[in-house]
């Protein structure tokens, strides 16, 4: 059995060339029912005013629990997709660290439902985000 280390290596791999890479997102825990990603706050991310774009909250929420779809609900036929994402954006940030993790709340045959949770380093809560994610047959 892979060591967790180097199963989150891997998956950190997979992200070179790609918008995680681009926002700087590392998956850097697991369980059996989550997975933890964090990304740094910079200007890269920010909004024209100063402060976290909500769309980068949503990137970072959407590659959480879509890499957690693939890692803890792997088929071997199938390609997952995440099909409907929502944010309630409860507080924002200028710079630091956003910590997010998305947990499974429905595991269907077809469609999941996840829950990401995305604080900051002081584990203030920043967005709540739903991401709807659908199995697809080769």
């Amino acid at each position: 059995m892979e060591s967790k280390k180097s199963i989150l290596s891997e998956i950190n791999k997979k992200c070179k060339n790609t918008l995680m890479e681009t926002l700087n997102i590392e998956f850097t825990d697991f369980g059996e029912n989550y997975l933890v990603a964090q990304m740094p706050v910079t200007p890269t991310v920010h909004q024209p005013d100063g402060i976290l774009h909500g769309g980068a909250t949503l990137a970072l929420a959407e590659s959480v629990a879509s890499a957690a779809a693939v890692l803890l609900y792997p088929k071997s036929n199938q390609a997952i997709r995440g099909i409907e994402i929502s944010a309630n954006h409860l507080s924002t940030i200028k710079d630091g660290l956003l910590i997010a993790k998305a947990k499974n709340i429905h595991k269907g045959k077809s469609t999941q439902l996840w829950l990401v949770e995305v604080k900051n380093e002081e584990n203030r809560l920043i967005s709540i985000c739903k991401l709807s994610t659908l199995l697809l047959n080769p």
